[in-house]
């Protein structure tokens, strides 16, 4: 198997060096917009980030942008990052309608926090968009940014003098920001995968570096406005409050109005969630953060904006705030694809992570779901109707209220997951407060509820990442009794164990959760399960291998690089993927008799996951050591006169070396051509 799959790889590999149109020197990008190399510095990232956003997310074609611009200001040339043209004009200083001035990414606080300034704190900063705001006739807006602070101006010509009014957003690329004040309702977009990370850690960054607040505390108001906002998207138009006017949030009466239409939108949703809240929770934050935030967020559709790009982000700030306080670590996001993806779990199944933390997995399942719902309506991506978005929002929703389950013993993590269910699905899933192996017993306040919807033997697909190691030893006796892999075993004759009946004194955890996972499925049903490599290897846990095999079918094994959990998770640690399929009774007691058969096992193991140690990306390169450049398509669409046009956008793109996507097409060709084992 191990040259079968050394043999694949070359093949792989030299496919892409047929396929690879360019390569490009270290130290050099491609600009998005023109397709030609520059200097890869770090303005040059964000100006690569923003212009990428302009492009999907306000729709302005790339052919009506140029980086570099040359303008006169006060009789000397100066280059502006990005000039926007009216569409289809020629790209003269007449035509500029739209500047962007770019700078590199702030240093972010040894307190974890950057000081969010106000227009008016950062005004010096401003000088050379202004500037080329005079000298640019017809330029009505600007942007200035350092890749976390956002300015939006709007040029207002008066008889002796020139102002520059802060906006909260610029309008889309055909000018249409809406009727009356409630300007979100028609700005409301698809949010590009950056941007809404960058408008979370935004929002973040403002309530704890400009409120004072605690990283905790400062997460739980941000999620308490995340509920807001989903719930509010649910709404009709014309009652929607999750907005703000283009000029609310830079005077005290607008701030004020924004906090009207808020505080009772935060009522009906703790009144609508009452399973989530206590009902005590108030929203502390002052007119001015609140109406920052407001207008941050109130941009986006959340329910059209991508389930994965809504993961990442609120990934990204859970990250932040909760891991390492309270001993939690948390799975790679590449991990959690490739298992859903090896997973495949169906619309109809019912599927469980019973250690589920801020829920990736979980959101990774309903994102698995929702491109399968939208492969099934034959919808390519931003092509729906209102009518076919909603019904495969109402589809995905439907199998987050009936299939989709989580649990975990941190209750700050149940609602942290909860959120980020209520993202990616519109609704909250099933997710229950409580210690999985301590189950069906215990007393935190889940287990009642779990009882009658999560019976032992009830799930079809289980994907989980359990806590793991001897430091954190289950010891509890009660709970050590519920499990025969927490008994002594001792060698038989025939290569076989033989359980005892005494119990250990400790039994590290990840050995009861492979036990209790088990015990969930129904016979047939599948699961995938991160483990340190020692259970697959040290001699001492044979017996476990052993409780396996005779329990399970072992669908693969996929060994992950230390690179993994080092970058996402800080825990260096070598670990494996195992997949498993439970054997039924009848299928356990004729092994039992000698009728055993052999059956092909998939195995892979992954060397490089598309970044090193520290977190910086890799891509594949060419035998000369350069990067390799491929050809992709990209859908633009323009918006014209209210309407949306589609059109291909071709860029050379660099591959990222990363095994994860490719030892998933391997499992799906290996599965064609040898079925599951089992009935």
């Amino acid at each position: 198997m191990a040259k079968a799959a050394k043999k694949a790889k070359n093949e792989r590999n030299a496919a892409e060096q047929v396929e690879a149109e360019v390569a490009i020197n270290d130290g050099k990008v491609l600009d998005y917009i023109t397709g030609r190399p520059v200097a890869d510095t770090e303005k040059e990232r964000v100006r690569q980030r923003i212009g990428r956003a302009i492009i999907h997310e306000y729709g302005i074609a790339a052919e009506d942008i140029e980086p570099d611009f040359r303008v006169k200001i006060d009789g000397r040339a100066k280059k502006i990052d990005l000039a926007i043209f009216r569409p289809g004009t020629e790209h003269a200083p007449e035509n500029v309608y739209r500047v962007v001035v770019c700078q590199k990414e702030p240093t972010i606080g040894t307190k974890g926090a950057y000081h969010m300034r106000d227009p008016e704190e950062a005004d010096r900063e401003f000088e050379l968009l202004k500037g080329a705001m005079v000298a640019l006739d017809n330029c009505q807006y600007g942007l200035w940014t350092n890749g976390l602070e956002f300015f939006y101006f709007r040029k207002e010509k008066k008889r002796f003098d020139t102002l520059f009014n802060p906006i909260g957003d610029w309008p889309m690329g055909d000018d249409t920001i809406g009727t009356r004040e409630v300007a979100s309702l028609a700005k409301m977009r698809r949010a590009d995968p950056y941007m809404l990370r960058v408008a979370f850690r935004r929002c973040h960054n403002y309530i704890h570096g400009n409120e004072g607040m605690p990283k905790d505390a400062a997460f739980w108001q941000f999620l308490y406005l995340i509920f807001c906002k989903m719930y509010d998207e649910r709404l009709p138009n014309d009652a929607r409050k999750f907005w703000a006017g283009s000029y609310e949030p830079f005077d005290a009466a607008g701030q004020k109005a924004i906090r009207g239409r808020i505080l009772p939108l935060f009522q009906a949703v703790k009144k609508k969630h009452s399973d989530i809240f206590r009902g005590n929770e108030e929203i502390t934050l002052s007119d001015r953060a609140l109406a920052f935030i407001v207008s941050e967020l109130s941009r986006y559709d959340f329910a059209r904006t991508d389930v994965d790009a809504k993961g990442a982000a609120y990934q990204e700030i859970v990250g932040t705030n909760l891991r390492g306080d309270r001993g939690q670590f948390f799975t790679p996001r590449c991990a959690i694809r490739l298992m859903i993806s090896m997973l495949n779990p169906k619309p109809t199944e019912r599927m469980l992570d019973p250690t589920c933390g801020t829920g990736g997995f979980l959101v990774a399942t309903l994102d698995h779901l929702y491109r399968e719902f939208r492969r099934e309506a034959n919808l390519a991506s931003d092509d729906e109707s209102t009518e076919e978005f909603i019904s495969v929002r109402d589809r995905l929703t439907a199998y987050a209220e009936a299939l989709l389950f989580g649990a975990d013993f941190d209750p700050f993590l149940v609602r942290a997951a909860q959120m980020n269910v209520v993202m990616a699905g519109n609704s909250v899933g099933n997710l229950f407060n409580m210690n999985s192996l301590e189950f069906p017993s215990g007393h935190l306040a889940g287990v009642p509820a779990a009882r009658v919807k999560l019976p032992l033997g009830s799930v079809d697909v289980i994907a989980t990442n359990p806590p793991f190691g001897s430091d954190i030893p289950i010891t509890d006796r009660n709970i050590l009794q519920q499990f025969e892999l927490a008994r002594k075993w001792e060698r038989v004759g025939d290569g076989g164990f033989r359980m005892t009946g005494t119990l250990q004194s400790s039994v590290a955890p990840e050995v009861l959760f492979i036990e209790r996972c088990v015990q969930w499925l129904k016979p047939g049903g599948r699961m995938g399960i991160v483990l340190p490599d020692g259970i697959l290897g040290n001699p001492g846990d044979e017996y476990i291998r052993w409780w396996i095999l005779r329990h399970c079918w072992v669908l693969a094994s996929i060994d992950i690089p230390v690179e993994a959990f080092i970058v996402e998770a800080n825990v260096n640690i070598l670990t494996s993927l195992l997949f498993l399929k439970k054997k039924t009774e009848k299928e356990i007691q004729a092994e039992d008799l000698g009728r055993k058969r052999d059956y092909p096992v998939f195995m892979a193991v992954a060397e490089k996951v598309g970044f090193d140690r520290r977190g910086n990306q890799l891509f594949k390169r060419s035998p000369d050591g350069e990067e390799i450049l491929v050809e992709q398509e990209f859908t633009e669409r323009v918006r014209i006169g209210g309407r949306i046009e589609a059109r291909t956008l071709r860029r050379k793109v660099k591959i990222p070396d990363d095994d994860l996507p490719e030892i998933a097409k391997a499992y799906q060709l290996f599965r064609s051509k040898n079925p599951e084992p089992g009935p």
